[in-house]
């Protein structure tokens, strides 16, 4: 069946539910989007002269990565002001455009908001380290040495080496578990949590529709600084950080009363949308604990694809056992890369098989029951760029060189146009273009209908068009095989087969009757046998 065909005896959509369940959001990094200026930047004036591309790809939102006033030290996600926009992004007035052009379009805005962490550079934390006596000496983790002057803890941090940096104004340490230039706030503090609350209002009063809460598992630290436990026989590990079993640097109960004060404030607007980063190794009983009932976070999501080495029932099958829809249970959303993530199209497929992989993945994050998060360029089959070791930007990526592909790979320009700058911009930008990330330039594929940009918005277009796909139930079909995933969606009696070999091989085929509404590969219901990387949506 045509698509033409399939949408015109679609259900109707239900108006009942929020515009966010089971919406899909385009995630940008504003850096590397578009550059209005020429200074090597992307800025908001850019993202808003692109809006046009993701109201056509058929999202229903953008979330849109730090512009805040920052240092750049971990390229916005270290704020020195919550509530101004960093001169190389541009102002509040740009902002407020861009607001106004989304909405106008018929998007949604979410932006980031940091509230584990800021700037070392911000004025509460250069007054906090002014001595142990001023307003704000507890609004951030300080702690003294143990008596041989060392860390009071084996805490380690995220991009290596202890969490705690030395500070002789006040003759203690403090806690960072991201760069020390990182320090955290004390979210215990209650005038903390008032601070934050503040930020989050100027920026709902400013227009936006929701927000997309980093690292919220890391809000809150032990109290008593215990050590964390050694994580036994670990395999090979890149970091420090990876020797723990994180106890006690992250996942405190207290996190969630903070949670549902920052819930009760979004409900004062309309249809706001709450989205929650959790990572770690207990991150699907945090993610459920944030977002459980109706007081908490409306949404989650983790690390499950974004670290997965690999596409396969299972850990597909894995992250629908854990979102069951149980009673009371919250929303899932689910993200294959990000701005911290290399790109999947490079982690999941060698290039022989890229072009045919990444169409089933992207099929199946449109199938999935969640919200789908789309990266930046996800959209056009982007692999990891190549980034020489010269032109590394990223403080991670420098630290692990060459033992992981880094951040700075999925963070390289917005390919555009075919030409040399790629319609970024500006001929010299932060980080180099990949010359190979030309030949999937948005205007060449916009122009091609077999596309991946193309099949992009097909796959949005029936999730759309069918609300089975959107927000129904999911049922496993096929429970065994190590090759095919195969799942219902349902919604009112509407079911929906998602059917995917997500094997290089021929694979036997658990589905053969339904109007088949997508395909790709060469899958059908009518074989019995589904091709090497294919899959199908049809209607049962």
């Amino acid at each position: 069946m045509t698509p033409d065909l399939a949408k015109a005896v679609a259900p109707a959509q239900s108006t009942a539910s929020p515009w966010w369940k089971g919406a899909v959001i385009y995630q940008v990094y504003p850096r590397s989007f578009a550059d209005s200026n020429g200074d090597g930047i992307g800025d908001l004036k850019g993202v808003t002269s692109h809006l046009d591309h993701i109201a056509d790809l058929g999202c229903d939102g953008v979330w849109i990565s730090p512009f805040f006033t920052s240092p750049m030290k971990d390229f916005g996600y270290d704020v020195a002001d919550y509530r101004g926009v960093d001169p190389i992004f541009g102002t509040l007035d740009d902002f407020d455009a861009l607001i106004a052009r989304a909405h106008a379009l018929g998007l949604k805005v979410m932006i980031d908001q940091v509230y584990s962490h800021s700037s070392d550079q911000h004025p509460w934390f250069l007054e906090s380290r002014s001595s142990r006596a001023n307003p704000k000496a507890d609004w951030y983790v300080w702690a003294d040495p143990k008596a041989d002057g060392s860390p009071p803890n084996n805490w380690q941090s995220v991009f290596g080496g202890p969490s705690w940096t030395w500070d002789a104004r006040r003759e203690q340490y403090y806690h960072h578990d991201f760069l020390k230039e990182q320090p955290q706030l004390n979210v215990h503090n209650a005038e903390v949590q008032e601070a934050l609350l503040e930020v989050a209002k100027f920026w709902l009063e400013r227009g936006v529709d929701g927000f997309r809460i980093d690292a919220l598992n890391f809000a809150m630290h032990d109290p008593q600084l215990r050590d964390n436990p050694p994580v036994r026989n670990p395999a090979k590990k890149s970091r420090p950080f990876d020797f723990q079993h994180h106890i006690y640097n992250q996942g405190h109960p207290d996190i969630t009363r903070f949670i549902e004060r920052l819930r009760l404030l979004a409900d004062r607007y309309d249809s706001t949308f709450t989205l929650a980063e959790v990572g770690g190794e207990r991150s699907a009983e945090e993610m459920k604990l944030y977002t459980a009932g109706a007081t908490r976070l409306n949404s989650a999501y983790g690390f499950d694809y974004l670290y997965a080495e690999a596409l396969n029932p299972d850990v597909v099958r894995q992250t629908i056992r854990d979102w069951p829809a149980s009673e009371g249970e919250g929303w899932p959303s689910w993200a294959f890369s990000n701005h911290d993530s290399p790109r999947f199209a490079s982690r999941w497929w060698a290039e022989n098989q890229r072009e045919r992989g990444v169409r089933v993945a992207l099929m199946l994050l449109m199938g999935l029951r969640g919200n789908a998060i789309l990266y930046q360029g996800e959209e056009l089959g982007l692999p990891q760029a190549h980034v020489a070791f010269e032109h590394l930007r990223d403080p991670e990526a420098i630290a692990n060189w060459p033992q992981t592909l880094g951040r700075d790979g999925a963070r390289t320009p917005m390919p555009w146009t075919g030409a040399a700058d790629g319609g970024f911009g500006s001929a010299k930008p932060w980080l180099p273009l990949d010359p190979a990330h030309l030949g999937y330039n948005v205007e060449a594929q916009g122009a091609d209908p077999d596309s991946m940009l193309n099949w992009t918005r097909q796959l949005i277009a029936l999730r759309h068009d069918y609300p089975a796909l959107r927000e129904g139930s999911i049922r496993m079909l096929d429970d065994t095989s190590d090759q095919v995933v195969a799942f219902e969606r349902e919604l009112h009696g509407d079911r929906i087969a998602c059917v995917f070999n997500l094997s290089g091989a021929p694979a036997a085929n658990p589905v053969r009757s339904g109007t088949v509404l997508a395909s790709t590969g060469g899958a059908d219901t009518v074989s019995p046998t589904l091709p090497p990387a294919s899959g199908f949506f049809a209607r049962c």
